[in-house]
């Protein structure tokens, strides 16, 4: 494994056992995932529920075992070295690790002790980052009475307390308001430019374009594409072209037609919609509504758009991230 990486993965792999009806059925969660991740940038994991974040970030932070492959974070190796690799890097799931009856700052003093700071320490850290996340005003309230965007700063300043070099963010603004949103965004950046490595995951195609350095979409345990937002949208190389219809077989139709009669980099159907991908959408989307009209196919809605991260992950899925969030 390379040195010049901080998170390095080969083959991860992590399979699930389900029982239905007296059967055991393996269900394969992470299907041989590769990672190379660099020093200081933010790599964001993009991709619906389901798709294996979760689970690759729980086997990354020592929650879970894999079942196959091979890690190395930090220069330690996960299989020898798992209590070297928790000491160097914070943590913050989902659901966050709050004790919602204790107050902010007694969380932040636990969590201090809990990676073995004494306890004049632990107190000075706790007033630290009870400034720095902006959290003066609530941090002697327990944390049952925060509101989501209260959690999850201190779910952050938790994650922070022990000053790791990497930081694991699980869908870190999943239910936040706008302003609240806006305020991790920033506090992430701020991370980042302090020389901490983020590695979080999303399925808000505007926070992976917006916050992320590199974007793996992945889909089905496994890594679809990699590569830098503005990369993996260019090499789209077409324009996209929504074309919506009344019912399935209409579109279904329009689609066959369209593959065959407009020189298209890829024409993809979903349900009442079909989805073109072409070069100078503009000049030759009135071409595409002759053609259509000529064949009696009755187009209801249509939009124009330049290639975005929804489109990436369209066309390496063969479907919509949006359409999956619904």
């Amino acid at each position: 494994m390379n040195d010049q990486f901080i998170i390095e993965t080969k083959d991860l792999r992590k399979n699930f056992i389900s029982k239905s009806k007296g059967k055991k059925k393996i269900v394969e969660a992470v299907k041989g995932i590769n990672l190379a991740v660099k020093k200081g940038e933010i790599y964001g994991f993009l991709g619906p529920n389901g798709a294996g974040k979760s689970t690759t970030q729980k086997m990354l932070s020592t929650i879970l075992s894999p079942t196959s492959g091979e890690v190395r974070i930090n220069g330690y190796d996960l299989a020898k070295q798992p209590q070297q690799i928790r000491q160097s890097i914070g943590y913050v799931s989902q659901a966050g690790g709050t004790d919602s009856m204790s107050t902010g700052m007694e969380n932040l003093i636990l969590q201090s002790l809990l990676y073995g700071l004494d306890k004049e320490t632990a107190q000075k850290r706790a007033l630290q980052f009870t400034d720095r996340f902006q959290m003066s005003s609530f941090a002697d309230r327990l944390a049952v009475s925060y509101s989501g965007g209260q959690r999850r700063r201190l779910d952050l300043a938790l994650g922070m307390i022990h000053h790791p070099s990497i930081l694991l963010l699980d869908e870190p603004t999943v239910g936040l308001d706008p302003q609240s949103r806006a305020y991790l965004w920033d506090e992430i950046r701020n991370l980042k430019e302090e020389g901490i490595t983020i590695l979080l995951t999303t399925h808000y195609l505007d926070e992976a374009d917006k916050l992320c350095d590199t974007v793996a979409i992945i889909d089905y345990g496994e890594i679809a594409a990699e590569g830098t937002p503005a990369k993996l949208k260019d090499d789209i190389g077409a324009d996209s072209v929504l074309l919506g219809f009344g019912d399935i077989n209409t579109s279904k139709k329009s689609g066959e037609i369209l593959s065959k009669e407009i020189e298209a980099q890829g024409v993809k159907v979903e349900d009442k919609n079909v989805h073109l991908y072409i070069r100078n959408g503009e000049r030759e989307l009135p071409n595409i509504l002759r053609l259509l009209d000529s064949n009696n196919l009755i187009v209801e809605s249509i939009s124009l758009s330049k290639p975005s991260l929804d489109d990436v992950f369209l066309k390496h899925t063969g479907r919509s991230l949006r359409e999956d969030d619904k």
